[in-house]
C-alpha cells in the first residue's frame, strides 16, 4: 500500500451533494451575510457558525475582514455578526491595527457597545479561557470613536435596559472618550450618574404604563411610529383593540423606507386583517424599483430546511423561515423583472401563478410537499428554456450538483443560509444574504457587464 500520495478530499453540502471549493474570502462572505450569530439552523448549531465566521476572519486580509463587516452591517442590516469579525480581528496580531476604523464603521446604535464587549467577553472566556479579559488598546480607541459618533437623543434611549448586562455608562467607565464639546461632556456625565432623561420616544411612551390602545392611537396621530416600528408593534396594536381601519390608514399615510418584503410577511402574519393594506404598502416601496429587461426564471428553494428559522436568538423561536426570506427576495425580483416565470424546486420542479405580493408567497409556500432538495434536477430541466437570467433562491444544501446556466445567459444563486458549503459558485454568480441590495445587485452588475 502507498502511503505517499495526495489525498483528493471531497467538498459536500449537507446534503451529500458535491460542492465547489471557495476561496477564504468567499467563506466569509457566505457565513457572514446571511447569519443572525448563534441561530441554530437545519444543518448546524449556531456555535459552529460562529467558529466559522472566528476562523475565516483570520484567513483574509485585514482590510478584506474590516470591508465585510462593515458591509454585512451597513448593507445585509446585520448586528451580531459583523461584532464576531471584529472579535476576531482583534486577536490576530495581524488584523488588529484596524480594529478601531472597523468597530466605528459597524456599530451603529449605542446598545451595540455593550453586545460587542458582551462577545468580547464570551470568546475570550471561551477561547483562551479569560472571564472579562482587559480591553486591548484598540477596542478601547474603536469604542470610544463610536460613543462619539452618537447625540445626546440616541445615548439616552439606549443608555441601557434593565436587562442589558453591559450599559452605555460602562462602557464609559471602560473606555473614557474624549468630549469634543461642553454638550458632549455634560452627555456623557449624565449617562455615568444615570441622571440623562429618557427622550420622548415610542419605547418610552409604551413602556410608560398607560392605556395601550390610546398610546398607540396618539403615536400614529403624531405620525410618531416609523414604518419599522409600525410594523413591529402591529401584533401589540391587535391585542390593544386598535381599529384596523386605524392601522390601515396609517400604513397608508406614512413611508416604509429600507423595510424589506420579509418584514411585511412577518407583521401580515400577526395582523391577517392588514393584509390588503399591508401588501399595497409593500408593493408600493418597490414601485420605484428600476426595470430589467429580458426573460427571466425565478427558482425557489422549498425544501426540508428552507421550514428553518433565521435565527434563535436567546432561545426565542424567530417569526421569519428562510422560505419567507426566499418568498421575499422572489417577490422582489418580480417587480424588477416583470416578464418572469415563477418555480419552486424540492424534490421536483413546479410551476406557480406568475402572481404579485403575499399572492405569490402563497403560491410558493403551497406549491409542494417541503421534502428534499434536487436542485440540479431542477436547473437542468429549466436549461431547456431560453432565458436571458435564472435566479436561484436557496439555502444551496443540494443533493445534487447545479449544472451551468445555459450559454449566453446570467445565472444567480441567491444564498439566504451562512452555511459552509454549497454549490453555486464556478459560472454562477453568488449573492449572499437577503437585503435590499440583493436584487438591485442583479441590474447593476449587468449594467457594469455591457
Amino acid at each position: 500500500m502507498r502511503t505517499n500520495r495526495t489525498e483528493a478530499t471531497a467538498v459536500v453540502t449537507h446534503e451529500g451533494g458535491p460542492a465547489r471549493h471557495i476561496t477564504p474570502i468567499q467563506q466569509l462572505t457566505r457565513s457572514l451575510n446571511a447569519c443572525l450569530l448563534w441561530e441554530d439552523t437545519f444543518y448546524e448549531d449556531g456555535a459552529s457558525i460562529a467558529d466559522r465566521i472566528y476562523e475565516a476572519t483570520l484567513k483574509v486580509s485585514p482590510e478584506e475582514a474590516a470591508a465585510l463587516a462593515v458591509k454585512a452591517r451597513g448593507e445585509m442590516n446585520l448586528r451580531h455578526a459583523p461584532l464576531m469579525v471584529a472579535v476576531a480581528m482583534v486577536d490576530s496580531a495581524k488584523h488588529r491595527a484596524l480594529v478601531s476604523k472597523t468597530l466605528a464603521g459597524i456599530i451603529q446604535r449605542p446598545d451595540e457597545l455593550g453586545e460587542f464587549l458582551s462577545l468580547y467577553w464570551k470568546v475570550g472566556k471561551e477561547r483562551h479561557g479569560k472571564d472579562k479579559r482587559p480591553l486591548a488598546a484598540q477596542v478601547k480607541r474603536g469604542l470610544a470613536l463610536a460613543v462619539g459618533q452618537f447625540d445626546a437623543y440616541q445615548l439616552a434611549k439606549w443608555k441601557g435596559a434593565e436587562k442589558s448586562a453591559v450599559k452605555v455608562r460602562d462602557v464609559l467607565r471602560l473606555v473614557h472618550p474624549k468630549p469634543i464639546s461642553d454638550e458632549q461632556a455634560a452627555t456623557f456625565k449624565g449617562i455615568i450618574d444615570g441622571t440623562l432623561e429618557a427622550p420622548d420616544t415610542w419605547e418610552v411612551a409604551l413602556s410608560a404604563g398607560g392605556d395601550k390602545r390610546a398610546t398607540f392611537e396618539r403615536l400614529m396621530s403624531e405620525k410618531a411610529l416609523g414604518g419599522m416600528a409600525f410594523l413591529m408593534n402591529l401584533r401589540n396594536m391587535v391585542a390593544a383593540g386598535v381599529p384596523v381601519g386605524t392601522m390601515a390608514g396609517y400604513a397608508e399615510a406614512i413611508k416604509f423606507r429600507r423595510v424589506l418584503p420579509y418584514r411585511f410577511i412577518v407583521a401580515e402574519r400577526h395582523a391577517p386583517a392588514m393584509s390588503a393594506a399591508l401588501e399595497k404598502a409593500m408593493l408600493a416601496t418597490l414601485d420605484g424599483e428600476e426595470k430589467g429587461a429580458g426573460k427571466t426564471l425565478i427558482l425557489v428553494d422549498v425544501s426540508g430546511s428552507m421550514q428553518d428559522t433565521l435565527s434563535n436568538a436567546r432561545g426565542k423561536p424567530s417569526e421569519s423561515t428562510r422560505l419567507d426570506a426566499a418568498a421575499a427576495l422572489a417577490i422582489h425580483a418580480r417587480e424588477v423583472f416583470p416578464d418572469c416565470r415563477v418555480y419552486t424546486f424540492s424534490t421536483s420542479l413546479v410551476e406557480v401563478p406568475n402572481r404579485r405580493g403575499f399572492g405569490l408567497r402563497d403560491a410558493i409556500v403551497s406549491s409542494q410537499p417541503h421534502g428534499g432538495t434536487l436542485l440540479g434536477a431542477a436547473v437542468t430541466e429549466l436549461n431547456k428554456q431560453e432565458y436571458a437570467r435564472l435566479i436561484v433562491i436557496t439555502d444551496e444544501q443540494s443533493a445534487d450538483r447545479a449544472p451551468n446556466p445555459i450559454q449566453g445567459a446570467h445565472g444567480y444563486m441567491m444564498n439566504v443560509a451562512p452555511y459552509e458549503n454549497g454549490v453555486g459558485y464556478g459560472p454562477w454568480v453568488n449573492i449572499t444574504g437577503f437585503s435590499a441590495q440583493a436584487v438591485r445587485y442583479i441590474l447593476a452588475s449587468e449594467a457594469e457587464a455591457l
